[in-house]
């Protein structure tokens, strides 16, 4: 499974082109986004690409040197599961 970024979003298509998989992250400051959707067709529910995801962004959040907003209930909880990322939160 391999994810494609954008400036604000993560996400996966299918063969069609049909964004399957999605999570994005618009700034709100020169250093911070703001999770605030995570999206999962029902095609891949329960396969744990939500979960990819947000490690997907939190790899680049590292990489980048920048801080989060959660405000994505999936993204709020994925980070109360994860305390190894807590140190990218805001």
């Amino acid at each position: 499974m391999e994810f494609k970024h954008e400036k604000s979003r993560i996400f996966l298509n299918n063969e069609e082109g049909k964004t399957i998989a999605e999570v994005t992250f618009p700034e709100t400051s020169d250093n911070t986004v703001d999770i605030n959707h995570t999206f999962v067709d029902g095609s891949l529910r329960g396969q744990g690409v939500a979960d990819k995801l947000l490690s997907e962004l939190a790899q680049e959040l590292k990489s980048k040197n920048k801080k989060a907003v959660a405000t994505c209930s999936y993204a709020v909880g994925w980070f109360e599961k994860h305390p190894e990322y807590e140190d990218l939160l805001k």
